[in-house]
């Protein structure tokens, strides 16, 4: 079978289900790796390090400013500086950005999720 899910894509808003063991549960499958959740989908992400987050990682969200009001980033077990320089590319681009740990973000996500927010997230994979 050849649908969106086959090409890393799965069409809709979804909660996070889980997180951990190098990868995401979410609209009743798994994904290794890490993932870019939106309004419109959750995909992919081939993004797998903090020092590899920039605003080129970031292209699909971008692809979607009008369409969000806040953008998480989950940086793995740490959280990154608030005023990292993605983050600062981001906010110049008129995003509101918070970074923090993927445990956090993710969390954070569901909750905005939840109560109907435009909100998105890229969240790095973790163990």
């Amino acid at each position: 079978m050849n649908d969106a899910r086959d090409q890393g894509f799965v069409p809709g808003g979804h909660q996070i289900d889980s997180y951990g063991n190098g990868g995401f549960r979410f609209a009743g499958m798994s994904h290794k790796g890490s993932i870019i959740a939106m309004p419109t989908g959750i995909q992919s992400w081939a993004c797998s390090m903090p020092s590899r987050i920039d605003i080129m990682s970031l292209t699909p969200v971008l692809a979607e400013v009008g369409q969000i009001d806040m953008l998480l980033v989950g940086t793995g077990e740490k959280a990154l500086s608030p005023d990292s320089p993605f983050a600062q590319a981001m906010r110049n681009l008129g995003v509101p950005v918070e970074v923090m740990d993927t445990a956090s973000a993710a969390r954070t996500y569901n909750v905005l999720f939840s109560e109907g927010r435009r909100v998105a997230a890229a969240l790095l994979a973790v163990g």
